[in-house]
């Protein structure tokens, strides 16, 4: 197997990047390091190889300065959340950056927009809230589509939309049952109709996957280039009047008499309003209401070369939509654009871990299974990012305390390439002083701590063991 060596991708990253002041650190750990860094060059993604040329931003925070609203990270969430305070509240805000603007899962992650937000399915909606709730929460998600595709529209984003669908494809048959029962729920009581697929309708239709055994098609779903999408915020935002401060880490954070002091290597910003949208790269240390509340999760992912016209007709890759497949530990996958294969799943435990190849290895074991004729395919880019899972597997678009001025929009799970653009919008809300609107449980409820936090990783390792026993065996 031929693994392009990452050097090399380093070298096609954007001139802007030559000004880092520190190199990649692959094997960054937010539960351990205490912060993300300062000014590291992007993780060697093919995203970051082919997004050409960045936006402008304004450079590192140099002096103290007094703005209104600060935001913490500058991928999806926050860069969004800066479009939209500008464009509904005439407010501008100021994005601080560790890194470089959208350096971490934003850039990172497998472009899959789904009718999604945080982990868990429509059913275990209903299961843990009713079903009223349950069908709020789904035109919630509805709506957030509605603004995802807006923001794309208005900004006249050119981030490769690839549209039609989503295809959740069943690994086993029992799973295939879940999905009949889950498409069943959705079709009864959510009037959201899904349809089911056979292998065979499967494979002549949209792909020859070897370990499918049927698929639920659902009507929404676009795959997108996320760091051109993201670039595209960020446009928008700055052409708006925001700022956007890259190198620019909060080392320290204060509140004094309702005004918030986050210390930065180049001076002290003070701010009325402070919106957190970090992700799995929110450091324990960050703020005190943040601790221990996500639980960051590796995952792992690759892309090859282009796949030849042989290649493309054994799998009868037809669809270009996003697929993932039903096991816990999920894959994540599809045809670029450009005939390249994209596929994820999980990775290390740890961030000391991540480089170890075994994990690339099990994705790569996955590829073959799923697509055999693709053996022996050379892997152009191979990394690995942070994903922010709460500890009940849902978003929290909340202000943790009525008395501070602090909100945060995080634990999406996974699922945030779309749904942050909406999170984005809500968390805009919530800082311009609105009050109504916000009755969902992933918007009047903080993000839960876990009795048993510190012994997380000792849990995820056990965890991982059984989801693969149950995937595979069971």
């Amino acid at each position: 197997m031929d693994i392009a060596n990452n050097t090399q991708a380093e070298l096609r990253q954007p001139a802007q990047a030559k000004t880092v002041l520190d190199r990649y650190d692959p094997s960054y750990d937010p539960l351990v390091a205490a912060t993300p860094g300062r000014g590291q060059q992007y993780a060697p993604t093919y995203w970051v190889a082919t997004a050409g040329t960045p936006p402008e931003d304004d450079g590192p925070v140099t002096a103290d300065m007094d703005v209104d609203v600060v935001i913490i990270g500058s991928g999806f969430t926050g860069l969004s959340c800066a479009v939209f305070l500008a464009k509904e509240h005439g407010i501008k805000a100021t994005v601080l950056e560790a890194n470089q603007v959208s350096w971490g899962c934003t850039s990172r992650n497998g472009g899959q927009a789904q009718n999604a937000s945080g982990r868990l399915s429509r059913s275990q909606w209903i299961q843990r809230w009713g079903l009223d709730t349950a069908r709020r929460m789904h035109e919630e998600v509805r709506e957030g589509f509605d603004t995802f595709r807006g923001l794309i529209r208005d900004g006249n984003i050119d981030c490769n939309p690839q549209d039609g669908g989503h295809l959740y494809i069943a690994h086993r048959d029992k799973a295939m049952r879940k999905l009949e029962a889950e498409a069943k729920v959705l079709r009864e009581q959510f009037n959201y109709h899904t349809e089911l697929l056979d292998k065979a309708t499967l494979s002549r239709n949209y792909v020859n996957e070897a370990e499918a055994v049927g698929a639920m098609h659902e009507p929404d779903g676009i795959g997108v280039h996320p760091l051109k999408l993201a670039q595209g915020y960020h446009r928008m935002a700055r052409e708006l009047g925001a700022t956007i401060h890259p190198s620019s880490p909060v080392l320290g954070w204060e509140t004094r008499n309702g005004v918030h002091y986050l210390q930065t290597p180049g001076g002290v910003v003070r701010a009325r309003a402070v919106g957190v949208a970090t992700g799995g790269y929110t450091s324990q240390g960050l703020h005190q209401s943040l601790r221990s509340k996500i639980m960051p999760i590796l995952s792992n992912s690759l892309v090859t070369r282009p796949m030849t016209d042989s290649e493309i007709a054994q799998c009868n890759f037809i669809t270009n939509e996003v697929i993932t497949d039903t096991r816990t530990l999920r894959y994540y996958y599809r045809k670029l654009p450009d005939n390249r294969l994209q596929i994820g799943s999980r990775s290390s435990i740890t961030g000391a871990d991540a480089h170890n190849p075994k994990h690339l290895q099990v994705l790569i074991d996955g590829m073959h299974r799923k697509f055999p004729a693709l053996k022996g395919i050379k892997i152009d880019y191979s990394w690995w990012g942070w994903v922010d899972v709460s500890h009940d597997m849902m978003p929290r678009i909340a202000q943790p305390d009525e008395r501070e001025q602090i909100f945060y929009a995080l634990g999406y799970g996974g699922n945030g390439v779309m749904f942050s653009a909406h999170a984005g919008r809500r968390m805009a809300q919530r800082i311009a002083g609105i009050r109504e609107g916000f009755e969902l449980p992933i918007y009047n409820s903080p993000l839960p701590g876990h009795l048993f936090a510190p012994f997380r990783r000792l849990g995820q390792r056990m965890l991982y063991h059984w989801y693969h026993l149950r995937d595979e065996h069971l």
